[in-house]
């Protein structure tokens, strides 16, 4: 399996300490670079107010099976956490798109390094993202982050 980088990501977040947790209310803008062998496949993304980017957290240094966040101090298993320590630390923000110039796309709402190497863009779609469920169940989360 390989993994091709197909851009970069530019913010004014140089340490995964200055990123802002999950980034949903996030008024920072950033820029991804789609490199120009990939500009073609950004047509018609203008249309779009949300996408989804898929990132590779660079600056992520081993994994621990059990993981301690900020919102419990107990560990939990690391596939019920959004930590970025994972053997494959890939990063998954939806992000407001502001505007595209060229291969350059403007978003606000993301929670990645400045440098961060991007993996794929996908449309947001609601009807496709949004599931519609009788009762979601958040885990160990319940009461601890707000819906």
């Amino acid at each position: 399996m390989e993994t091709v980088q197909i851009g970069v990501i530019h913010s004014s977040y140089k340490t995964p300490a200055e990123c802002p947790r999950q980034a949903r209310k996030s008024v920072q803008v950033a820029e991804i670079e789609v490199f120009e062998e990939y500009a073609g496949g950004l047509k018609d993304i203008d249309g779009f107010s949300h996408i989804v980017v898929l990132y590779w957290l660079h600056k992520s240094q081993g994994h621990s099976l059990l993981v301690v966040t900020p919102w419990d101090a107990k560990p939990h298993g690391f596939f019920t956490t959004r930590s970025p320590r994972r053997p494959n630390p890939i990063g998954l923000s939806v992000v407001e798109l502001i505007e595209r110039k060229g291969n350059i796309l403007r978003v606000k709402g993301i929670d990645a390094c400045d440098g961060t190497p991007l993996l794929d863009i996908k449309p947001y779609v609601p009807e496709f993202d949004e599931k519609e469920m009788r009762e979601v169940k958040i885990g160990w989360l319940e009461g601890k982050v707000r819906r």
